[in-house]
């Protein structure tokens, strides 16, 4: 039994004691080509990393959000789900698959959450900068009728109505309502922000994939809510 507990813990690590899963330590890109996929240490569901999320424990012993999966040390992944990390901190699981003490912090999914929240808003920034983003219910309408939006965003504060017209305009494209208005408002210097489009390219895809894993940590707006 005890055998069988330490292969799955190592399945569920990326075996990089000095090296970043992204291949940017000295273990380097060979080994992660050779394993682009990981085992969630709770699920024991195995995934691509890009779906999943990452931790490493500090110098100190605290257990850190990788979510750029780029820092030293051997990788812990999890399922991007806040249940997740939850049973991972209630069940200890981290100290196990780290093979050594580990402080988790109580509020860890809430950290995740807001580092997510962080990265897609930065993405959607860069966007913006590049002119590859806008705001307002008129140029968002005009950039997807042109078929020039990649990705459509609605505050998930916003009123029902509102947001079911622009779904009914964006069929065929994603539509994340994982933001507040005041958090989308931040993006474009204004108080608040409903409608948004994105248009093709790299920082819509990585968007994309960031929301992917938010929405495992915050809820979508309800269809039927005001």
């Amino acid at each position: 039994m005890g055998g069988m507990l330490d292969e799955a813990s190592a399945a569920a690590t990326d075996g990089g004691e000095d090296g970043g899963s992204d291949g940017t330590g000295p273990q380097g890109h060979g080994s992660d080509r050779r394993c682009p996929d990981r085992r969630c240490i709770v699920t024991g569901q195995v995934r691509p990393k890009a779906e999943m999320l990452r931790f490493v424990l500090s110098p100190a012993g605290e257990v850190v959000p990788d979510l750029g999966a780029g820092l030293p040390g051997r990788g812990i992944w999890l399922s991007a789900r806040r249940d997740v990390v939850n049973t991972a901190l209630a069940k200890r699981l981290f100290a196990r698959a780290a093979r050594r003490a580990a402080i988790v912090p109580d509020d860890l999914a809430d950290r995740v959450e807001e580092l997510l929240v962080r990265r897609c808003l930065d993405a959607l920034g860069l966007a913006r900068r590049a002119g590859q983003a806008v705001c307002g219910y008129e140029k968002v309408r005009a950039e997807i009728k042109a078929r020039r939006a990649a990705a459509v965003i609605e505050a998930r504060d916003a009123a029902a109505d509102g947001r079911g017209k622009m779904r009914a305009l964006a069929t065929g494209l994603p539509v994340v309502e994982l933001f507040d208005a005041a958090e989308l408002g931040g993006v474009f210097g204004r108080e608040t922000a409903v409608h948004v489009a994105m248009a093709p390219g790299g920082l819509a895809d990585r968007l994309l994939r960031e929301t992917a894993l938010l929405a495992g940590f915050r809820p979508q707006a309800e269809a039927g809510t005001d």
